[in-house]
Parts: structure tokens; C-alpha cells; sequence
């Protein structure tokens, strides 16, 4: 396991981190809504069908961080040296899947 990103070497942007935000905070939104779903003793196809919706922005949200990682802190590991990072970069992508 690389230390690396414990820390990003290279900051986000202020935009990207903005971007990132925005994107979770809408899932909170929609786990949120969920909630309330619940309370309200809704339809369990309506209670699925947003659980699918946050599923796969959590999964969007994962692959930018992942596109990031391989872009900052994997490049720069690698340029250090440390050829062992691909190793946790391709645990990174089946935790992923």
C-alpha cells in the first residue's frame, strides 16, 4: 500500500473540488429523499428505482476520483520510482467493478 494519497501531493482545484461536492451533495439528497420514502411508506419499485439512481451516481463518483488517482497520484509515484502503486491502482479498480 502506497502512502502517497493520504494526502494528495497534487491539490484539487478549487473548480474540481466544487464539481465533486456539488456531486455528492446530490446523493445526499437522493439518500435523503429515500428516507423519506420510507416514511412514507411508498412503493417499494419507487424506493428501488432511486436506489438504483444513487448506485450508479456513487458509481460515477468513483470513477472521477479513480481518473484522478491514476492521474496525480499514480503518475507521480511512478516518476518517483514506485512501480508498486499499479499494484493498489488495480485493487483500486476491482473494488470499483
Amino acid at each position: 500500500m502506497c502512502n502517497c494519497c493520504r494526502t494528495k501531493h497534487t491539490p484539487r482545484s478549487e473548480g474540481q473540488e466544487k464539481q465533486l461536492q456539488n456531486r455528492l451533495n446530490r446523493m445526499i439528497g437522493q439518500l435523503n429523499g429515500i428516507s423519506r420514502m420510507l416514511e412514507e411508506n411508498r412503493y417499494c419499485g419507487d424506493i428501488l428505482t432511486q436506489i438504483a439512481a444513487v448506485e450508479s451516481a456513487l458509481q460515477g463518483f468513483g470513477y472521477i476520483i479513480l481518473k484522478e488517482h491514476l492521474e496525480t497520484c499514480v503518475v507521480e509515484e511512478i516518476k518517483n520510482g514506485n512501480e508498486q502503486i499499479m499494484e493498489e491502482a488495480i485493487e483500486l479498480v476491482k473494488k470499483l467493478k
